[in-house]
């Protein structure tokens, strides 16, 4: 008989972890006692030493669904002597917290299933959850994650939740945000349109009579905000193209495809292709948004998807969601973020309402409060494996390990696409998605999120970095900070991210960042960059040729600049501007301002964009002369491509310098434009347009491997959501003897910037 005290880190908060621990400890014989603590639970046991061993196996290869261990160490003490194995209460916070929080977990087959059991005490309860399921980081307010810590401790439990909760042989013991319809919160519907005539302004409809109205407004066209996990939703008919527009008009969300959500598998074959790998994506606890290719043929709305191959869906993972289909929803529903364009997810009901009121005609309401906002993740499946597009709900804030010790850091990321991320010794905690910091509510929500990261992981930043710009947000927020600041190059940041995510040595690699533009560091926009790079340092191999864009950031929403500046490039004002004019790409007083303003210099910075590349060649194929939103060009160029690939000879020259290699697109620009003027096929020529930059990138990768010996290459930046070209680009560089490492499950674009800040600042800092 022996005595041990095992202490697991991880994530064992929230997902079920003591009962499961008591459940293993009674079928071994075992007494003691668990509890959660700072670092992560504690467990004392008294037994024999075989069944004690047998327990630790168990808990090692057997673990609940949603918990993840790091480590488990063992400690024997004096012999105790314990009447039977019980839950102990937690123990009080300490400023070495070093717990995991869950992310939000998505409605388990079990509550499912109780959801519509007539005989269950959960039948058609909208927040019905248990230990496998339901909101977690949306409504921790602070560690250990026990229910006082939680929005839910404004619900005093009922006897049957009581008994549920305390009795650990019971799904629910423990489950903090535990509830029924006698003790839990409810849901409501308030009518917003003066149009609707079925019930009363400003009356609430409680529950099943409030779901029922609201999925007969959907039906009938409306727009219904819906309050979820992490906020609000605006839900619409998917297939109601009247609906579909109303909802974007009000929204002033032009073009940008917009998500669906759809009742169940069946739907989604209907409308969309899809694998086994994207299927398992789509049923998964995280439940994301994930990106399937669109049928010819299908009900839904143009306007959902307007110039799109694929579609974003999702399948419904809440409670709330799942009684809505129930209840004759339509079965395909736009389930956009709630919130108006360039400003971040209503999730506070008063706000909602006063900001949002314009927009919806009802709201369904429930009382439940959200702690922090947190949008929907998107993801895709690309060569059989998930890469994130967006890391929020049901990934945050799940770690990273970094391959050092980074102390306390604090990285701000970038200004589009906008995370933060805070470093607590090895561990890299990555925020949910901000949005563009481009005004003042999408600032306060950023410095909200920080202060709630740094309180729930009790992390106080020794130091801040932030990228080169000096006018971003993120970057002043750095400078008022008062902390020391390590200023960090856009690229390298989107490198380091690849390295840190995969846990690479620090060791050199080719890096090859993509993207529209990033501050240099001789203070020009960067955008097309080979690296030779560790987490330290960085040096620039090779880069595009630059150009000067008219105009300025205004490039990125009106493609034909960019058409104008390449095209300059290649062959001068008279080719451009006979270019320009015979694409009928913008009027003439406006082409003429543009080469005068690259002739001048006036207004027309230098830049080196592979994302303007791709946006020049876009507007020379008349595909798209003005965006409504960033990246729409590239991602219709990419959409047009033919299936197979095409060679039309179409190639990048290299050209030596002292310090590198510059890459001339000239070439290749003069032989698109001329391939269109003989009416060759759109498809055809950006398909092989795709291939030629591919190749580019192959052959950058093998001059710096012939030059520094180099064999690891990482692919970064948001050219790579190009899933075309990031597919061209594996199968070239692989056969080649390369170890090819992207971004997976941070973004490529600049949602994963914030990571490489950090892991570049650690390293500097242990320097």
């Amino acid at each position: 008989m022996k005595t041990e005290i095992i202490h697991v880190t991880g994530l064992v908060q929230g997902v079920g972890f003591r009962p499961h621990v008591h459940r293993l400890a009674t079928e071994n014989g075992l007494t003691g006692w668990v509890k959660n603590d700072s670092q992560g639970s504690t467990i004392t046991l008294s037994g024999h030493r075989q069944a004690i061993s047998r327990f630790c196996r168990q808990l090692i290869t057997n673990p609940p669904p949603l918990a993840k261990i790091n480590r488990l160490s063992r400690q024997t003490v004096s012999l105790q002597a314990f009447s039977e194995f019980q839950v102990a209460a937690s123990d009080t916070i300490n400023d070495q917290v070093t717990c995991l929080i869950s992310p939000d977990v998505a409605i388990c087959p079990d509550c499912r299933r109780e959801l519509f059991d007539p005989r269950d005490l959960r039948y058609y309860y909208p927040y019905i959850n248990c230990t496998n399921c339901g909101p977690r980081y949306t409504i921790v307010m602070d560690v250990p994650y026990d229910r006082p810590r939680t929005t839910m401790r404004a619900f005093e439990l009922c006897c049957t939740c009581s008994k549920q909760y305390h009795d650990p042989s019971d799904r629910r013991f423990h489950a903090q945000p535990v509830a029924c319809p006698i003790c839990g919160p409810s849901v409501h519907l308030i009518e917003n349109a003066a149009q609707i005539q079925s019930f009363g302004p400003g009356v609430p409809l409680e529950n099943k009579t409030a779901i029922r109205m609201a999925a007969d407004l959907l039906r009938q066209g409306y727009v219904v905000a819906i309050k979820g996990i992490g906020g609000y939703h605006f839900a619409c008919d998917g297939t109601n193209e009247a609906a579909v527009e109303r909802l974007r008009s009000r929204k002033e969300r032009e073009e940008k495809p917009l998500a669906l959500m759809v009742r169940d598998l069946s739907v989604v074959q209907e409308i969309a292709y899809i694998s086994r790998r994207e299927q398992d994506l789509l049923t998964s606890s995280v439940a994301p948004i994930v990106l399937l290719k669109s049928r010819r043929r299908s009900a839904v709305a143009p306007g959902v998807a307007p110039g799109n191959r694929h579609l974003g869906l999702m399948l419904p993972y809440t409670p709330l969601q799942v009684l809505l289909y129930a209840e004759g929803a339509p079965p395909i529903l736009v389930m956009t973020s709630g919130n108006r364009s360039d400003e971040p997810i209503a999730y506070e009901d008063e706000d909602a309402i006063a900001r949002l009121g314009d927009i919806a005609d009802a709201f369904l309401i429930g009382n439940r409060p959200i702690h922090i906002r947190c949008d929907d993740s998107i993801a895709k499946v690309m060569r059989g494996a998930t890469q994130i597009l967006r890391r929020s709900r049901g990934l945050v804030p799940m770690p990273f390990t970094l391959p050092m010790d980074a102390g306390a850091i604090l990285a701000v990321g970038a200004e589009l696409k906008n995370t933060f991320c805070l470093t607590r010794g090895n561990q890299a905690l990555m925020s949910h998605h901000i949005g563009d910091l481009k005004n003042w509510t999408e600032y306060e929500a950023f410095r909200t999120g920080i202060e709630h990261l740094k309180r729930l992981f009790y992390v106080n930043p020794e130091i801040i970095t932030c990228d080169l710009h000096p006018d971003y947000l993120s970057t002043r927020y750095a400078e008022r900070s008062g902390l020391p600041i390590v200023r960090v190059q856009h690229h390298h940041a989107h490198i380091a991210s690849v390295m840190a995510e995969h846990g690479l040595p620090d060791e050199k690699v080719i890096g090859v960042a993509f993207d529209g533009v990033g501050m240099g560091d001789d203070g020009t926009a960067w955008g097309c960059e080979f690296f030779i790079a560790d987490y330290r340092t960085y040096q620039r191999f090779a880069h595009l040729k630059p150009v000067r864009l008219p105009g300025g950031d205004a490039a990125a929403r009106e493609p034909w600049r960019s058409a104008a500046a390449f095209l300059y490039e290649a062959g001068g004002r008279q080719y451009a501007e006979h270019a320009l004019v015979e694409m009928n790409a913008a009027p003439a007083e406006s082409i003429e301002t543009a080469l005068h303003l690259i002739e001048s210099g006036h207004n027309a910075p230098l830049a080196v964009s592979a994302g303007r590349l791709f946006d020049a060649v876009a507007s020379i194929l008349q595909v798209r002369q003005r965006c409504s939103f960033e990246g729409q060009a590239a991602m219709e160029l990419e959409n047009l491509a033919a299936q197979r690939d095409i060679q039309m000879n179409f190639r990048f020259q290299w050209c030596s310098e002292d310090d590198g290699w510059l890459i001339d697109f000239s070439e290749v620009i003069q032989a698109i434009l001329e391939e269109h003027r003989r009416k060759r096929c759109r498809s055809h020529i950006s398909a092989s347009f795709h291939l030629a930059f591919a190749q580019m990138i192959a052959d950058g990768c093998r001059l710096a491997r012939d030059r520094t010996g180099c064999n690891t290459v990482c692919l970064s930046g948001g050219t790579f959501q190009n899933s075309r070209l990031t597919n061209r680009c594996l199968r070239l560089l692989k056969p080649l003897g390369f170890a090819v490492y992207l971004n997976r499950q941070v973004p490529p674009n600049d949602g994963g910037i914030a990571l490489g800040q950090a892991a570049v600042a650690a390293s500097r800092s242990l320097k």
